[in-house]
């Protein structure tokens, strides 16, 4: 059977000072023509339970930020579908930034399913004709967990970074992942927009396009480091860069888990980042893995499953699961949706095409330095 290398996918228990070893050395085409040669040898047709093969491989292709979790997650329903069916389930994972892993699936890595950073990168597959079901019509809108945009800082907070306006401050140093390849990084730049059209950034007039670019560019004349995943651009940070980060909650309190030092400020107005998951229709029918894909999906949907994903940080889409969590995630003053500012499928070429409002002003930005 064809493995990667440690080069191409890390274990999912791995700790975070042995991701720190390999971050920069992830490179998308190496990955995905890795895993593409991987792809006819990783799954074994699934036939009915009378006749069920021994042994079964899913590929998991998911954006960095909540490895963690799944390092946990998958022993468990390991162990539930072995009960049931009798069958023992390897899984081949993979870990990037959302936007350059969907653009992997669409370029042949054959991933079963897909746990991405945002709704418009899961689109981007299925106008490949790859997915080719309603993935919306499980979980919360085909979204398996919730996050916010929030701001890493030193510990004790020296700087004293309080909101939005603070990060326009001369001399800050600021981290971000780039949008070209994150999802992170999109969901950061749109909580800033959010937040300038909403009225919630001292000196910029609300309702005003004009402003909110202004804000924008403030903000990002002081990025010093555009990673090419919020995984990496926090780890970055716990190494001693920049003096703050903008980044998922999630990654900060992953970070508390394992030992870090460092806080984080929820500014008074941010935006809800929704996680969609969903099987990848094509490669799962070309590898007879539907079954077991879709059941792992179904299974990261449980309470059980939730449960987990809170314990890492990320906010439940359950809401019972969400009521139990709810103290250990600070309330937000203003929290919006994606929706608000226009929705992904009208964000993601406004803002982000060639012609976009963000990859014009970063442009500008970069030409101005």
């Amino acid at each position: 059977m064809c493995k990667l290398s440690p080069a191409d996918s890390k274990g999912p228990g791995e700790s975070r000072s042995r991701l720190k070893e390999g971050a920069a050395a992830i490179f998308l085409l190496v990955t995905a023509i890795v895993l593409f040669a991987c792809g006819p040898q990783a799954s074994s047709p699934t036939t009915p339970p009378t006749g069920m093969a021994n042994k079964t491989t899913i590929i998991l292709g998911a954006y960095t930020t909540p490895r963690e979790a799944y390092g946990k997650l998958i022993p468990l329903f390991q162990h539930q579908w072995k009960d049931k069916t009798g069958q023992d389930v390897e899984f081949q994972e993979s870990y990037l930034g959302s936007g350059a892993q969907s653009r992997a699936v669409v370029g042949g890595f054959e991933a079963d399913l897909v746990a991405l950073s945002l709704e418009a990168d899961v689109n981007r597959i299925g106008d490949a004709g790859l997915i080719t079901h309603d993935w919306k019509s499980k979980g919360a809108g085909g979204m398996v967990s919730n996050s916010i945009v929030v701001f890493a800082v030193r510990e004790g907070n020296p700087k004293n970074i309080k909101d939005w306006k603070d990060l326009t401050r001369q001399g800050l140093e600021i981290l971000t992942p780039d949008p070209a390849s994150s999802g992170g990084a999109q969901w950061n730049v749109m909580a800033a927009w959010g937040a300038a059209k909403r009225g919630f950034v001292d000196g910029y007039a609300p309702e005003d396009d004009n402003a909110a670019r202004q804000f924008l560019k403030d903000v990002f004349k002081n990025v010093t480091v555009l990673d090419k995943g919020a995984r990496e651009s926090i780890i970055n940070f716990e190494m001693g860069v920049g003096d703050v980060a903008i980044t998922y909650e999630n990654e900060v309190l992953v970070a508390h888990r394992a030992g870090q030092k460092y806080d984080y400020v929820i500014p008074r107005s941010t935006i809800l980042i929704e996680n969609p998951i969903a099987v990848v229709d094509s490669n799962v029918d070309r590898h007879g893995t539907r079954e077991v894909a879709e059941a792992f999906r179904d299974f990261l949907l449980t309470p059980e499953a939730q449960t987990v994903f809170a314990e890492y940080g990320l906010r439940s889409i359950d809401t019972t699961v969400a009521k139990r969590t709810q103290a250990q995630y600070p309330p937000v003053q203003d929290l919006f949706l994606i929706e608000d500012v226009g929705g992904w499928k009208t964000v993601t070429s406004t803002f982000f095409g060639p012609d976009g409002i963000f990859t014009k002003l970063l442009e500008q930005v970069q030409a101005e330095k």
